[in-house]
């Protein structure tokens, strides 16, 4: 069998465990198609995910549910303005051994677990958000000079309010930086309230079944990293990473005008990675530049940062990225 077929084969077992696994999540999450087609992706990208929403869309209840069906040991960090680094990480405690002696011993705390939901995360202090850097980039947490790894596969998903709610804290560029996806979690239209008040009017909960096993998790995400990726999708990719800088030759007009930062080399990796989920979900082999369009929002969105123009005059960041979508030329990277 040639590399070829036996990557078709592993991708028809990768989407239908795909679909499976949507369709089981959806049994307890009404609507949100495109919102959990995403969530998945970042899964499979091996990418951790910032859910944005105002309170009671369902963000928490979203993660909760993930982890049920994907039979993850799950942990929760409820950030507040008074949580400290170490009620997240974990901490050191006398305790006393058989002999009666007192010794130091490592207390571990919630993010050593597959699945981290930290609920809130712009509620917490920028000291305490500085605390997941290190978990999320390196999958491990330093204490007292010994450097523990965290379990695979590793996920942090966090959920936060819009920043103009009351008692949040902006999340640093370096922290919103190491999520693959920042993903907008929208108000149901009135089709979906309905059918809520239906699935939720009784006190029974759904039955959910685990679907898929963490090495699973691990083995269809090394499938999809093998999916080719051709030099001018690269380029293209690339081009548009350059044009959200305003410092770079070729941008829009309104990228110098508002922007003060533009996307780092990890959306780059954002783009790339999640073209290649996409591709696999489309039973294609090939990456296409539709692919890396479909996924610029989300791994984008969070790593533009708008100057103080841009902020005074409430710009549109996702209107921004597609401004500069539409400047580039594919045909050029064809």
């Amino acid at each position: 069998m040639t590399d070829s077929n036996e990557l078709e084969k592993d991708l028809e077992r990768f989407q239908a465990k795909f679909h499976t696994l949507k369709a089981e999540i959806q049994k307890a999450i009404v609507g949100y198609d495109d919102l959990l087609t995403d969530t998945l992706v970042a899964v499979f990208a091996r990418g951790h995910i910032l859910l944005e929403g105002v309170p009671g869309l369902g963000k928490t209840f979203l993660v909760q549910t993930l982890s049920r069906v994907m039979g993850l040991e799950s942990g929760r960090i409820q950030c507040t303005p008074d949580l400290m680094p170490a009620d997240i990480l974990g901490t050191h405690i006398v305790n006393e051994n058989e002999e009666g002696r007192r010794v130091m011993h490592f207390e571990k705390g919630p993010v050593f677990a597959n699945l981290i939901l930290v609920d809130e995360v712009n509620r917490a202090t920028p000291k305490t958000q500085a605390a997941l850097l290190e978990v999320m980039q390196e999958g491990s947490v330093t204490a007292g000079g010994e450097t523990l790894i965290l379990p695979k596969p590793f996920f942090v998903m966090a959920t936060q309010n819009p920043m103009e709610m009351e008692g949040t804290y902006p999340l640093p560029e370096a922290q919103a930086d190491r999520f693959l996806f920042k993903l907008r979690v929208p108000f149901p239209d009135k089709k979906t309230l309905i059918e809520i008040s239906k699935r939720t009017s009784g006190f029974d909960s759904p039955e959910l079944e685990k679907v898929i096993s963490s090495d699973e998790i691990k083995e269809f995400q090394n499938i999809v990293s093998r999916v080719p990726i051709a030099d001018h999708i690269t380029d293209y990719a690339a081009q548009i990473i350059l044009a959200t800088h305003p410092e770079e030759k070729d941008h829009p007009g309104d990228v110098e005008k508002y922007v003060s930062y533009g996307a780092s080399p990890r959306g780059m990796q954002a783009l790339v990675r999640g073209a290649r989920v996409i591709c696999a979900l489309d039973g294609r082999t090939t990456v296409s530049i539709e692919d890396v369009q479909r996924v610029a929002l989300s791994s984008l969105r969070h790593r533009v940062i708008l100057n103080f123009q841009g902020e005074a005059e409430s710009k549109n960041i996702d209107a921004l990225i597609n401004e500069v979508i539409d400047s580039i030329s594919t045909s050029v990277s064809a």
